[in-house]
């Protein structure tokens, strides 16, 4: 599906959705010159990247770190800016800090003398392995970041077997855990360098080592924190796309993707129709398909095939302001069930909500004490539950559930919790449906398995529809902050060459950017890295 080149000032786009994703495409178009209309479905822009502010207690709703902030920063390279005039990174440490059931707890750290000495605490033969097990994930890494397999589209026959070989070469196709244990005995090591893939969604268990770029990352890179919250980069990116001419409208939900001689020209929100030479939409898969594009445009992504899809699973979350200070919390915290493999399978496979559970808090506070009323708390606790298609009755689990958590808390360590709360929100598998019009109440879009990846995963360039793309969590390269950026720009390559748009990584072409990992922002980065991509959500 090619176009002819015209110029880009003369073209206009639609972009349905406001997540990172939906934001990161928009910008670049429209640094690219052509004039963008975003519009989004809630009061304020953001997607899962959403954000709750009640009695002074700042909440991100969704993704809680930063890592590859370089993959940020090309974003505003390619509009001639710089990711740091935006936002305030702070680096953390540790990057997180990990209870397990017995009541031991590893700091997980970028430092490698001061990891193995971590893991030394435990199984010193864990600790030598370290080395050897970060060489051989590097080329994984390399394959995915500094040869761009994560930011260019697998659209074809031609690209998938292209990525085959390397993926068999580096055994990149083995699920995450089998891969782990070669190098790891201790259970806190193999669960320390093999959780990741419940970040973007995935189950440790079945998602292929592909995703075991993300620790390497973290090392090389770092993991950020954004001061005032995560919520201040989706409003650095909402202000560079209005710097740069974009038409923002929220409180715009789109009803559909208007659709004529198989192409997409434009969409439909709150009864208005906005036209466009193309549309991309940053909506979940699931419900771009099934709500927003009649059935008999859609020969391949039929509602038999997207319901068919494996969407990941769902969250159960608080978000919680307390009157007082926990120190036992570092900004990134979690607490481990004595059950892996077990738990995991209850939640993606049997979907049943079992008596123990394992949470991931976020305590921003932690590190920027302003998320808060002086000398209180804001935190938000995760808990990865199966999806809606489990059939799980939220409406009447729901506060049931949420007293459960607090109590556990309470008797885990967090002392008088229950009666320091001054501010509760929960937010179920139900929200999500409802709120971000996923499917079955997935947190992180389509899941991310070896039959769901790649040339697999729904395309950035639509099957079915001329001139329609895809960006997001749903698409290539898949979830996580990284990933979705990521998306943007594989998803930017499939409309500059449909649209004869500018190249926005050429370095022979003056005002492009390099590659994302090439070199880290002015100011951010304490480290020299090599090419590099992870955050709980992302749109």
């Amino acid at each position: 599906m090619t176009h002819a080149s015209h110029d880009p000032k003369s073209r206009r786009a639609v972009v349905v959705g406001s997540g990172f994703g939906g934001l990161t495409l928009a910008c670049r178009l429209q640094a690219a010159g052509v004039q963008v209309t975003l519009l989004e479905k809630r009061e304020k822009i953001g997607g899962r990247a959403y954000q709750r502010v009640d009695r002074g207690y700042v909440f991100d709703m969704g993704p809680s770190l930063i890592t590859a902030p370089a993959i940020l920063d090309s974003v505003f390279q390619a509009a001639g800016r710089r990711l740091v005039d935006y936002v305030d990174l702070m680096p953390l440490d540790p990057y997180y800090r990990i209870f397990f059931h017995d009541g031991t707890h590893i700091d997980y750290v970028g430092d490698p003398e001061r990891m193995k000495a971590e893991l030394a605490r435990f199984d010193e033969r864990d600790a030598a392995n370290l080395d050897a097990f970060m060489d051989r994930v590097r080329p994984i890494y390399d394959a995915v970041i500094g040869d761009r397999l994560g930011s260019k589209p697998f659209d074809t026959i031609g690209s998938m077997a292209r990525f085959v070989p390397k993926v068999v070469k580096l055994g990149a196709w083995r699920p995450v855990h089998n891969f782990v244990k070669k190098y790891f005995r201790d259970f806190r090591s193999r669960f320390i360098y093999s959780f990741h893939p419940l970040f973007v969604g995935g189950n440790p268990f079945t998602a292929p080592s592909v995703y075991l770029m993300i620790p390497y990352l973290e090392r090389e890179g770092g993991v950020w924190f954004s001061r005032g919250g995560m919520y201040s980069l989706v409003e650095a990116y909402g202000r560079l796309f209005e710097e740069l001419g974009g038409d923002l409208r929220t409180a715009h939900e789109v009803e559909e993707i208007r659709v004529e001689n198989g192409r997409a020209v434009g969409a439909v929100a709150n009864g208005e129709y906005f036209e466009g030479d193309f549309v991309a939409t940053n909506a979940d898969v699931g419900h771009t398909y099934r709500k927003l594009i009649a059935p008999e445009h859609r020969k391949h992504w039929t509602d038999e095939r997207v319901m068919k899809q494996d969407y990941t699973m769902s969250c159960f979350l608080l978000y919680i302001g307390t009157r007082r200070k926990y120190p036992k919390l570092e900004h990134h915290t979690l607490i481990l069930a004595e059950r892996y493999k077990g738990l995991v399978k209850d939640i993606f496979r049997s979907k049943i909500l079992p008596d123990d559970f394992s949470m991931y808090l976020h305590v921003p506070t932690a590190t920027d004490p302003g998320m808060a009323p002086d000398g209180c708390e804001s935190m938000y606790v995760l808990i990865p539950v199966a999806n809606n298609s489990s059939g799980l009755d939220w409406d009447e689990i729901r506060d049931r559930f949420a007293d459960t958590v607090i109590d556990f808390l309470e008797a885990w360590g967090l002392e008088g919790l229950r009666d320091s709360i001054e501010v509760l929100h929960i937010f179920t598998p139900d929200d999500f449906e409802s709120h971000l019009n996923s499917t079955y109440g997935n947190a992180f879009g389509v899941e991310p398995k070896l039959s769901q990846t790649a040339y697999f995963r729904p395309q950035n360039r639509s099957e079915d529809i001329d001139r329609l793309y895809l960006v997001g969590a749903g698409t290539h390269p898949g979830a996580g902050v990284p990933g979705v950026v990521l998306s943007a720009e594989s998803t930017y390559g499939c409309i500059a060459e449909d649209f004869g748009l500018p190249d926005q990584w050429d370095w022979s072409v003056p005002g492009t950017v390099r590659l994302p990992g090439d070199r880290m922002p002015d100011g951010v980065h304490p480290r020299g890295v090599a090419p590099e991509s992870a955050g709980v959500g992302g749109d």
